[in-house]
């Protein structure tokens, strides 16, 4: 088997019409350019070259060898070009939209391992009440819980089901006990809040209960929730995702699963072909569904 690199001697000195004018383009000694000639014809058993005064003159075999070893210059320039393009793709901005609770105790830590791995990549992440359009270019990314399929030109895959359920911290729990029911609750103070849409289904759950008297504190948003429930204030619901790992936190009782809500890591379809977007996404699934493995296997 031959050299693929002496190919480039044996196109050099095709073109230049000698091993000297070959050896100053390739910028080399006019010793290696002939050894290499003298390595690949006796690597493939063919003369390649009529050495004269002149210079080099191809044989019939070489000039018949000629367009394939271009062909194999063109390969590699375009697989060096493909290469180089990968380098450029894997640089730049990943914009990532999530709920505020997800992006504070999931993602930040998450990404710090990230940042080692890929330090060219930079991850926006937004965790404003809006929910950003993949569709139209606002993020490029999105972890969040939808009650339906994506629409046409969304893509994603599947975390777990978006369960919430009723937590309170130890300190809490020694002061006031446990609730492990809905009419246990009823003796506790809850903190109500965590902004936009979530607290409009929480709100709604907690007048279904009969609860909706029994909030003592109300939280603009959902890292508002969870410090609440840390600082011992009272109950309130969060995301099962997050509060299962918090070792100071207890779940109250099972999630209510009477819903349809299901945890995502989306883009859209134009922005998955991206190699850095890609690189968000694989990492973000990864990392989030082995910790989802971790606590129903902990659970």
């Amino acid at each position: 088997m031959f050299d693929w690199n002496d190919l480039r001697y044996f196109l050099a000195v095709t073109r230049k019409g000698s091993t000297l004018a070959a050896a100053r383009d390739l910028n080399v000694s006019q010793t290696t350019v002939a050894r290499r000639i003298a390595a690949l014809e006796q690597a493939i058993g063919v003369p390649l070259f009529d050495r004269r005064r002149a210079g080099y003159a191809l044989t019939a075999d070489g000039e018949e060898l000629v367009p394939r070893a271009e062909a194999v210059e063109a390969a590699a320039r375009s697989f060096d070009g493909a290469a180089a393009a990968e380098v450029r793709e894997l640089r730049g901005v990943v914009r990532l939209s999530t709920e505020e609770i997800f992006s504070i105790t999931l993602l930040v830590p998450l990404f710090r391992e990230f940042r080692q791995m890929h330090p060219d990549v930079t991850v926006e992440i937004d965790a404003s009440i809006e929910l950003r359009d993949l569709s139209s270019g606002e993020t490029d990314v999105a972890l969040r819980s939808v009650s339906t399929p994506p629409p046409a030109g969304v893509v994603g895959r599947r975390l777990c089901e978006d369960n919430w359920s009723f937590y309170c911290s130890r300190s809490y729990a020694d002061a006031h006990g446990v609730p492990h029911s809905i009419r246990d609750l009823r003796s506790h103070e809850l903190i109500g809040g965590g902004g936009g849409n979530l607290w409009r289904v929480y709100s709604a759950f907690l007048e279904k209960i009969g609860m909706s008297e029994h909030v003592a504190m109300h939280q603009a948003s959902s890292t508002g929730l969870l410090a609440a429930v840390r600082s011992g204030f009272g109950i309130a619901v969060l995301p099962c995702l997050v509060a299962d790992d918090e070792p100071d936190l207890i779940r109250c009782m099972p999630p209510n699963r009477e819903h349809s809500r299901v945890m995502w890591v989306l883009t859209h379809e134009r922005a998955r072909h991206s190699a850095r977007v890609r690189l968000v996404t694989d990492f973000l699934y990864e990392r989030l569904k082995r910790r989802v493995e971790l606590l129903e296997l902990a659970s």
